[in-house]
């Protein structure tokens, strides 16, 4: 949040992603804070990926980070970016934290429930819905809808259609303000995990095309095509 707003340089990753010091920064601050707090558990952050610092996920159990999700979003000054953290184990997100700091928002899955923290440290259990008989509201990527997305959304009866940013998606859906997340375009790991952890404990879900739950520790980290929803 320092240097929220502040002309900060915008440089380029090789996969044309922009990336500034804000995700470096913070990176290197939530690395070094789960191995301090969480010893000997591999950590796959996409900032450390990005630099060729993949560690071994072999066990199965692993923490994945992105420092900043929706630096589009950051660059622009929309309010829409996130702090995604998640444990993974067997596969399957068992924590998350999805922190929005310029929303004072703080969405977790501690592994009894899913809750919202709001900025003056009240937390609150959150549950996702059941789909409302006037139709489905839709929540689509600002920067990433497409004609497939479109399409998808033509085939389901919708009350409404709404836009945002980065993970924050996963917690329109996990607190019941929303009911359907497509995504067709490419995603990573890092930007699904930990909301995925906090809309299941929510009683909602994140599957694949095929109707199977995605699942993490995959070869390259990329994710197929998925959608997300409340409570089925």
């Amino acid at each position: 949040m320092r240097l929220y707003r502040q002309g900060i340089v915008v440089q380029t990753k090789d996969d044309a992603s922009p990336v500034t010091e804000a995700d470096e920064i913070a990176d290197a601050l939530i690395v070094a804070g789960l191995a301090a707090g969480a010893p000997g558990i591999p950590i796959v952050s996409e900032e450390s990926v990005a630099q060729g610092r993949m560690p071994d996920i072999s066990s199965g159990r692993f923490w994945l980070v992105d420092p900043l999700d929706g630096t589009k979003e950051f660059i622009s000054g929309t309010d829409e970016f996130t702090v995604n953290i998640a444990l993974v184990e067997n596969g399957s997100p068992i924590l998350g934290a999805l922190h929005a700091p310029a929303l004072n928002e703080c969405y977790l899955a501690d592994g009894h429930g899913a809750f919202l923290i709001t900025k003056n440290g009240y937390r609150r259990p959150i549950r996702a819905r059941a789909l409302p008989s006037d139709g489905a509201v839709v929540v689509a990527s600002r920067n990433h809808r497409d004609a497939t997305t479109d399409e998808f959304i033509a085939r389901h009866q919708t009350s409404r259609i709404t836009s945002a940013g980065s993970a924050l998606k996963f917690g329109l859906l996990a607190k019941g303000v929303a009911d359907l997340y497509p995504r067709f375009g490419r995603t990573m790991e890092w930007d699904t995990a930990a909301g995925h952890a906090v809309l299941t404990a929510a009683g909602g879900s994140l599957k694949c095309m095929d109707g199977t739950v995605l699942r993490y520790g995959k070869e390259g980290l990329d994710n197929p095509a998925f959608v997300a929803r409340g409570v089925e």
